[in-house]
């Protein structure tokens, strides 16, 4: 058998018509953010986004009998970003104090994803040993209705305790 004939689904009209429900389409605004720092828990309520990424890197590697190079990973880096209303001096207060003294605070953000409407549950990831790359420090703005915060951060590892439940049409 060939590896296309592999790939079909047995019923291809089940997998035609079967198709995801709307309800589990994940609400972006449903859900809540943690950060602690130094063993101090925030709700970070003031947050309108947040997003972390995990890149992995990677090593070309000549392969003998090939024309092209493979592709090898070698490990990973974490990064983020997020924007909040301009209304917490957490994060400068890190910045000062690194500032001030040269000592670099390290702290935990956890993320839960959780739309009740949704069937999938809810997923916690949780980014350990962030860390700024800088911020902002004072903020003006006579033509804006509110006031935006944005910080960049690298984060050492991250965990995944709580996952979304596997969609049945997936299965």
């Amino acid at each position: 058998m060939d590896k296309i004939g592999l790939l079909l689904p047995l019923d291809l009209q089940y997998f035609a018509e079967t198709t995801m429900h709307a309800r589990d389409a994940v609400s972006g605004a449903q859900g809540r953010a943690f950060v602690t720092i130094e063993g101090n828990r925030y709700l970070f309520a003031q947050l309108i986004n947040l997003e972390a990424n995990m890149e992995k890197t990677k090593t070309q590697v000549p392969i003998m009998g090939r024309t092209g190079k493979g592709n090898k990973a070698t490990g990973w880096e974490g990064t983020g970003s997020a924007t909040f209303h301009f209304n917490t001096s957490i994060f400068r207060q890190l910045l000062k104090r690194y500032k001030d003294t040269g000592q670099d605070i390290y702290f935990d953000i956890q993320v839960t994803n959780e739309d009740k409407s949704s069937t999938v549950g809810s997923q916690t990831t949780i980014l350990i040993d962030c860390n700024l790359d800088g911020g902002i420090i004072a903020s003006l703005d006579a033509d804006a209705d509110y006031l935006e915060d944005t910080i960049d951060f690298t984060f050492e590892d991250w965990d995944m305790p709580i996952e979304f439940a596997t969609l049945p049409e997936m299965q």
